[in-house]
């Protein structure tokens, strides 16, 4: 199968695409990020991404989106009421993401897709899950579903050996004051 593979960072990517190999597909990474914040983070998620991508050859398409203000505006207009704004805005990131991403495996001839969030046990595999189901249904794709958790380890491991830059926090302008805040 030609697989499309939404990256959202260079080790998180690691185990998903050793996978996706082991199983014979395709891969093709797809990097659209823009709940990543502050620029440098962004830049430098980027940058290693592309090194992994190019060093592991896999050809890749990003979309070069700083999207600060269109994240907030999503974020916000989830705000209902203003104590859930923690709860709601995954759910909103997620689904910003994982329908561009469906959109354009349709778009270009991919059999299907899947996402780097399933590595990450931070992230709240249900719901992602059930998202990218949603966001395939809509686009009559088939979403290639694997808890990719199981690999947390081998892809730590990895991408310290390749001495990758590695994130500790989600990426968003709230998780990141989070952060802060619990220092």
């Amino acid at each position: 199968m030609k697989v499309l593979l939404h990256q959202c960072c260079g080790p998180c990517s690691i185990y998903p695409a050793i996978r996706l190999r082991e199983d014979g597909h395709e891969l093709h990474g797809y990097f659209y990020n823009p709940n990543i914040h502050p620029y440098t983070e962004y830049k430098k998620r980027l940058e290693t991404l592309q090194t992994y991508n190019t060093q592991h050859n896999i050809p890749y398409t990003i979309v070069d989106f700083y999207g600060l203000r269109p994240f907030i505006a999503m974020v916000e207009a989830m705000r209902q009421p203003a104590s859930s704004i923690i709860a709601n805005r995954c759910e909103g990131c997620y689904r910003m993401r994982l329908f561009k991403v469906a959109e354009f495996a349709k778009a270009n001839g991919f059999d299907g897709f899947t996402t780097s969030l399933l590595y990450s046990r931070r992230q709240k595999h249900d719901l992602i899950r059930s998202i990218a189901a949603e966001a395939a249904q809509q686009q009559q794709i088939d979403f290639i579903y694997e808890d990719y958790r199981k690999g947390w380890q081998v892809g730590i491991d990895l991408s310290k050996q390749e001495a990758m830059y590695r994130q500790n926090y989600c990426g968003c302008i709230y998780s990141e004051e989070e952060r802060w805040l619990k220092k």
